[in-house]
């Protein structure tokens, strides 16, 4: 096979010596998807990032008002509302109301002209709500972001979703293209350009695109450019890349002759199995410490090859990483996951299925739409899934990370940290990412022997967790004193050889329903799938 590969590459390199011209085209392709979707990128972080600092400006005016307001609707209330308006740049009104939308009073003494245009919907994080309406005039809808007081009031305040006017935006776009703002459930609220021909296309190379998320806010943003336009402006690059080209495709030729030589590309067999499903997922129980239920499993990843070998996942998972396959092998364990657990997401609708994800997943939002792909028609819900991050290497504190991580929470989905302590977290970066599960690593685990009372590292990892409000799961649970340890610490969940190894599907499947029909009430199954053992 790795023979067969080589041959593949020493032909590659004689087509692109004698054909220029197909690696000028793809060159120059390379190049324009390159840079345009860098702007395109950019273009939408920039709209996402106005839209979550309105927003948030508005929460911190409508906070400050209620804070220095005793009560509502008097002299002090109008004073500081319109105080706020006056200091803000984007704040136009602020309404008491009930719960039935009776309107008490406002900032300027007039009724609010106002329609909804779409349900309150919560936001994750903070207390307010918030809407889309229509304000008055405004050419731009507006968001409607409100907060309870006492039992029967609401306080709110308006403000634009963007600084400018449709026909203003318009007229920032490259012909062609299109702009649209939609909340993560699919309600579109402000649209530019037609994106007809971006809804309908039949290939993702059709457009340049991008999307990104407005903080923690259910906003998307989405920006996309035809290809061909794209490619029109840069008519002038032809010549510069052709010469280039020629000279490029004889020093690949010399480079790719040395390299198969000696190499024996294993990449190429990594990217086989993926494409074959040969790295298939193994499901470790996780227990109640309390109860001894099966309240979940982690699904541990296996290279099965054809000739019948067993390839642990430490002999690929780095190399995966490194290499970016590890993207394309998590849509394939994901894939996989859906099809030997959709039944039984059926039978236990409460389980929870978890995702490991690497640090390269989060410099490409792209995941967001993967995982609405693949889970969006099956009987598994965002609500049941569950994405680990991986601690080996730390997260960029980029637009890209944030509009990733707040993508996956507008789904409904959960984070958790994976062996927590051994790499990057610290309290500040996992309150920042706003984990809500901590897996505690098994060297922790390990430090607890026979007649020890004491871990102070396992037990400062555990206080962490609890001072986050994050549930915890002990892994590498070996030894009765371990699992007693951290039962007496409060840790409710752990896996490990103590419990049961990794089991094939079958196996698990019939674990579980045994487990299940034998508990009353059902348990709850959390399913942890990663990519690393």
């Amino acid at each position: 096979m790795k023979s067969k590969f080589s041959h593949v590459l020493m032909l590659l390199g004689a087509v692109l010596a004698f054909v220029p011209i197909i690696a000028v085209d793809y060159l120059l392709d390379a190049y324009v998807q390159y840079r345009e979707k860098a702007e395109a990128q950019r273009y939408v972080e920039s709209i996402s990032s106005h839209i979550n600092s309105s927003a948030m400006d508005g929460v911190a005016a409508l906070r400050q008002v209620i804070a220095a307001s005793p009560s509502l609707c008097t002299a002090t209330f109008v004073t500081n509302a319109q105080e706020a308006i006056e200091g803000g740049l984007n704040l136009k009104q602020f309404l008491v109301e009930n719960l039935d939308g009776v309107q008490y009073c406002d900032a300027y003494g007039r009724v609010v002209d106002y329609s909804p245009l779409s349900q309150p919907l919560p936001v994750p994080g903070l207390t307010e709500t918030m809407a889309v309406v229509k304000l008055g005039e405004m050419d731009m809808p507006a968001l409607k972001l409100s907060q309870t007081f006492g039992e029967t009031r609401r306080v709110s305040t308006f403000v634009p979703l963007l600084g400018q006017s449709e026909s203003a935006l318009n007229d920032t776009l490259p012909d062609a293209a299109m702009m649209r703002v939609t909340l993560t459930n699919g309600l579109s609220i402000v649209t530019l350009g037609d994106p007809t021909g971006f809804d309908r296309r039949q290939s993702s190379a059709d457009y340049i695109s991008a999307q990104g998320y407005a903080g923690q806010f259910p906003i998307k943003v989405e920006y996309a450019l035809p290809f061909a336009m794209a490619r029109s402006g840069y008519a002038d690059l032809d010549v510069a890349f052709t010469f280039i080209a020629c000279l490029a495709s004889a020093v690949f030729l010399i480079l790719n002759l040395s390299y198969v030589r000696r190499s024996r590309v294993p990449a190429f067999d990594l990217e086989r199995a993926i494409e074959r499903n040969e790295i298939k997922p193994y499901y470790q129980p996780v227990i109640n410490l309390r109860t001894g239920e099966l309240v979940g499993c982690e699904v541990l990843c296996r290279w099965e090859k054809r000739n019948g070998q067993v390839i642990p996942p430490g002999a690929f998972i780095d190399y995966a990483e490194v290499t970016g396959l590890a993207i394309p092998m998590t849509v394939s364990l994901m894939q996989q996951v859906r099809n030997d657990l959709g039944d039984l997401s059926r039978t236990l609708p409460n389980m929870k299925i978890s995702i490991n994800l690497f640090e390269g997943h989060f410099r490409d939002v792209g995941i967001v739409e993967d995982v609405q792909a693949i889970f969006g028609q099956s009987p598994i819900s965002f609500r049941q899934l569950v994405f680990e991050i991986t601690e080996r290497r730390p997260l960029t504190n980029s637009m890209t990370t944030t509009s990733v991580i707040s993508g996956l929470h507008a789904l409904g989905a959960r984070l958790a940290m994976d062996d927590a302590g051994t790499g990057h977290s610290n309290l500040a970066y996992l309150a920042t990412l706003g984990v809500d599960v901590i897996k505690i690593d098994r060297i922790f685990v390990d430090m607890i022997k026979p007649g020890t009372t004491q871990v102070p590292v396992l037990d400062g990892l555990i206080a962490m967790a609890k001072d986050l409000d994050c549930e915890i799961v002990a892994e590498g649970v070996e030894t009765e004193e371990q699992a007693l340890y951290l039962r007496s610490r409060g840790v409710l969940h752990a896996q490990g050889y103590i419990f049961a190894p990794a089991l094939k599907v079958g196996a698990f499947k019939e674990l579980a329903l045994a487990l299940n029909s034998a508990s009353n009430p059902q348990p709850r199954l959390e399913v942890v799938a990663s990519a690393a053992a």
